[in-house]
């Protein structure tokens, strides 16, 4: 093997282990969610600390980025408005969509829900933008939505009103969130990906906290060092490393590895929630999560193959 195969390997070595590192973190969003409402604190205010503790650090690497560029390749103020806008469609409103309806759905559940939003991506580019919807797409919805199927209709006495709302909730985020990947794309390649990153999280950061000083009293973050240090953990650990960690690792094996090496995060978000948060984890809800997770790795393996042949 020659030195520069060797550099190759290496990269994408490092390039599957940033992936997976980054899908383990943002696995944990939700356990400590979960254990951040023990606590006397709601969506908005919970939202708004995590953008809070996270604007510092995608505050600076934006200014770091734009310093970076020769003036004649920064983008435009139109672009940087329009990336600013879609962060507060994906950051923002999805976000809180999120937060609002892990007070209801179980962890577990909320990350397989979630964990569809590819498939919504395709459907609103067809709808939106006119995009072909392929075969191997249609046949991974098919399975993962027959997943949540089998999660939900195994114990009927558990489809309270409660968990409904809270599945409604999320899947309105997995959606919203599909708009942002949507919108996202021509964005990112005019301003590159960590200056839109940077763009997106801070206007979400402003609008956020500018939602909760506009309908709470400071005083309902005034909770026990306890809380404050489960949401730094949700801001750093869930948020800012593992956004980094994302990117580099994309970088490095392209998107569709990255979205393979993704099928990790519920696994382990379902590890956690059983163990620490005590949630049921019985036969249906192990055929629905092998359904849900093997229609997405089947849509991204397909894809990535279908790809790699027309590049070829």
């Amino acid at each position: 093997m020659s030195s520069n195969e060797r550099h190759t390997a290496r990269w994408r070595l490092a390039g599957f282990a940033l992936s997976a590192g980054g899908a383990m973190l943002f696995a944990l969003k939700g356990i400590l969610i979960k254990l951040i409402y023990a606590y006397p604190i709601d969506a908005t205010a919970l939202l708004a600390v995590r953008m809070m503790l996270s604007f510092p650090v995608f505050l600076t690497v934006g200014i770091v980025q734009w310093r970076r560029r020769p003036p004649d390749l920064r983008p435009e103020a139109t672009n940087m408005a329009l990336a600013a806008l879609i962060g507060v469609l994906g950051y923002h409103i999805s976000s809180w969509l999120d937060f609002k309806g892990l007070h209801t759905l179980e962890a577990q559940t909320e990350r397989l829900i979630l964990f569809t939003y590819p498939f919504l991506v395709i459907v609103f580019g067809r709808l939106l933008l006119g995009h072909p919807l392929r075969a191997h797409a249609l046949a991974g919805a098919g399975l993962s939505y027959a997943g949540l199927i089998v999660m939900f209709g195994s114990d009927p006495a558990r489809l309270t009103s409660a968990m409904l709302g809270g599945a409604a909730l999320v899947a309105a985020a997995a959606s919203t969130f599909a708009l942002y990947q949507l919108f996202a794309r021509e964005i990112i390649m005019r301003c590159g990906p960590a200056l839109f990153t940077a763009i997106a999280m801070c206007a979400a950061s402003v609008t956020t906290v500018g939602q909760f000083l506009l309908t709470h009293d400071m005083t309902m973050l005034a909770l026990p060092r306890h809380a404050w240090t489960l949401m730094s953990g949700l801001a750093i650990f869930s948020t800012i490393v593992p956004t980094f960690m994302m990117s580099a690792g994309t970088a490095r094996i392209g998107a569709q590895g990255t979205a393979i090496i993704s099928t990790l995060s519920p696994v382990l978000t379902i590890i956690l929630a059983t163990s620490l948060l005590a949630e049921p984890f019985g036969l249906p809800e192990a055929a629905g999560t092998a359904l849900v997770i093997g229609g997405v790795a089947l849509f991204s393996w397909l894809d990535s193959r279908r790809t790699a042949a027309k590049s070829g």
